[in-house]
């Protein structure tokens, strides 16, 4: 992975566009959202070891395509930088490389978008070998289209003995040893995806449960409370990088098998959630997603919908989906519990930390479960072992009887994997 030298703690000015309506991601106009999404950068700073000494807003109709913000508003940064001793300014939204380069020259400081943050945030965070290696190749190809702005200092041409012609610039140089590392990366994560595959056919017989949610909205602190597990669960962002799946015991002689995930955060790198695909295969390949929200927070329908457009880009939006309002002990508004009680169906509120109504989403899963499940009893000649595998493959078979030249198979499996199983069997 690539190490991102840091001081202890860094100075750092925050930037912010707010845009009119539609053109924020949000599809409304609001000055709100706006410092709302400051303070979230704020603490992805501090998170990432930064020192927030001022927030700066600008009023534009778009981006400005040389400088994200106007001229102007850029040499006032430079002048507040100066006199309030900052070495980082940070932008809300990802930098083109002509932005990333002219703002350098302007300001004479480090420049850092969001995804550069989130980024450096993830390889500080990055302990296993697959999280570290997921990590380095969206760094990589982060970082490609931006060694103009890296390695112009080093952009001269060279030539001599042994060498044909003048030779290459060293960006051409670097870019070739990068997009070499990519490929070596991604053959790298296939092998593992092909591993992670290969085990989920052992999980065929369990129901799986998969937990996502915005990042810090206490998905590993329920994960532990159901599992009896020990993840890290830290009022952090992003302190769980890595996907961890334990059995749940629900009762009933249920078979389930509970993940937990990364956290999404609004505008989340898409080289991130590419790399991270392994990782995230727990999401597709659920039978049931939890998504968790932090009830408590003053924008959390928005965190909902961040949730739902990221389950959405990675196709598990029609999937059984049960929201679980988290952290109802910090409401002291009751109206807005009864507001999220009425509002969004199938959905439970509760408290993970304290274990408040934990009963209630036990029950909700146990529904649901026997809903989406069924019993069938099916006969076969002896010599449709064909038949008997594809049977074995797509359900929990509970037991076989012989007579004569038949076979009497009773299955328990899932209703479309049921409907499978008889189209070939009738069909």
């Amino acid at each position: 992975m690539i190490d991102i030298p840091r001081k202890t703690t860094e100075r750092a000015i925050l930037v912010a566009l707010n845009l009119p309506a539609g053109r924020q991601g949000t599809g409304e106009l609001s000055k709100e959202i706006v410092e709302e999404h400051l303070t979230e950068l704020e603490e992805l700073a501090l998170t990432a070891g930064a020192e927030t000494v001022l927030k700066v807003k600008q009023d534009k109709y778009a981006a400005d395509p040389a400088y994200y913000v106007g001229k102007g508003k850029a040499e006032e940064l430079a002048y507040l930088a100066d006199v309030n001793d900052v070495n980082l300014i940070i932008f809300d939204d990802d930098l083109s490389p002509v932005q990333l380069r002219n703002l350098e020259n302007l300001l004479e400081k480090k420049i850092v978008d969001r995804s550069g943050l989130i980024l450096d945030i993830f390889a500080s965070r990055a302990k296993t070998k697959e999280a570290k290696t997921q990590v380095e190749l969206a760094q990589l190809q982060y970082m490609l289209p931006r060694l103009t702005r890296a390695w112009t200092h080093l952009s001269k041409q060279y030539g001599g003995i042994g060498t044909k012609g003048p030779g290459e610039t060293q960006i051409e140089t670097d870019r070739r040893i990068i997009r070499s590392r990519i490929i070596l990366l991604k053959e790298k994560l296939a092998k593992i995806e092909s591993q992670r595959i290969t085990q989920s056919q052992g999980r065929k017989n369990f129901t799986r449960i998969s937990l996502v949610g915005y990042t810090n909205a206490g998905k590993s602190t329920l994960f532990n409370l159901l599992t009896k597990a020990d993840v890290l669960a830290e009022d952090k962002l992003f302190a769980t990088l890595d996907s961890t799946t334990r059995s749940l015991d629900l009762g009933k002689s249920q078979k389930i098998l509970l993940s937990d995930t990364v956290g999404f955060i609004r505008k989340l790198p898409p080289h991130l959630v590419a790399s991270f695909k392994s990782t995230l295969k727990e999401v597709n390949d659920a039978d049931i997603i939890l998504h968790v929200i932090d009830a408590s927070h003053p924008f959390f329908e928005d965190h909902i919908r961040v949730v739902e457009q990221t389950l959405k880009d990675l196709d598990c939006d029609k999937k059984n989906i049960i929201k679980v309002f988290n952290k109802i002990d910090l409401i002291s508004d009751k109206n807005k519990i009864h507001f999220i009680a009425n509002q969004y169906e199938k959905s439970v509120i509760i408290s993970a930390q304290r274990g408040i109504n934990i009963s209630s989403l036990n029950n909700m899963l146990l529904q649901f479960i026997e809903e989406s499940f069924v019993e069938e009893k099916v006969d076969l000649k002896l010599a449709d072992s064909k038949k008997a595998a594809v049977i074995h493959s797509l359900a929990e078979v509970l037991s076989t009887k012989y007579e004569d030249q038949t076979m009497h198979i009773t299955y328990r499996a899932r209703k479309e994997n049921s409907e499978k199983i008889k189209r070939l069997i009738y069909d």
